[in-house]
């Protein structure tokens, strides 16, 4: 499966709350997630627990700011903390992301406003293609569609994930 993805600096996440609902939004609800991230040499591993959401996700994808591909596999369950001592035992942990999630949907295209302790607020957009039937073009050009509806600019996108957000805070605090 792939999608493009952008992930941006939120200055103002009511602001941009009430654009998207003012653009038709389905609010799905608040996610308070926890994901743990393992050691791979390729990729991000990660298990996901909030109370909306939980997955074993594998994705790739390059650090570049702005839209991008990204390539995933999701296994959902709602046992999958049951997974978590194997993957430590065999993998170990690289690090353990704590968010407060927002999400909405319009169409095929996912958003998260997320606020994070110590890193603050962000917004993403996830054009999804869980179809495979849609070009990477057309994933684009709708993301960058609600790029501009939401107002987000290009200063504001971040290349990297929460999890080396979180390895580069912790390395600056050691």
């Amino acid at each position: 499966m792939k999608n493009i993805e952008i992930k941006a600096r939120c200055t103002d996440p009511k602001k941009t709350e009430e654009i998207l609902l003012s653009n038709g939004a389905e609010f799905k609800g608040i996610d308070n997630q926890t994901d743990t991230y393992f050691n791979v040499k390729e990729g991000r591993l990660k298990i996901r627990q909030g109370n909306i959401e939980n997955a074993l996700i594998f994705y790739s994808r390059k650090n570049d700011s702005g839209p991008k591909q990204s390539k995933f596999q999701l296994y959902q369950s709602s046992d999958i903390e049951k997974l978590i001592p194997i993957l430590t035992n065999s993998l170990g942990i690289l690090t353990i992301v704590k968010k407060h999630r927002k999400i909405f949907f319009i169409d095929f295209v996912k958003f998260h406003i997320d606020h994070l302790d110590g890193l603050g607020d962000f917004v993403e957009i996830e054009v999804g293609d869980l179809s495979d039937s849609k070009t990477v073009e057309e994933l684009e050009s709708t993301c960058n569609f609600y790029i501009d509806t939401l107002q987000i600019h290009k200063h504001d996108f971040l290349s990297s994930s929460y999890s080396d957000m979180i390895l580069a805070l912790s390395d600056k605090l050691s």
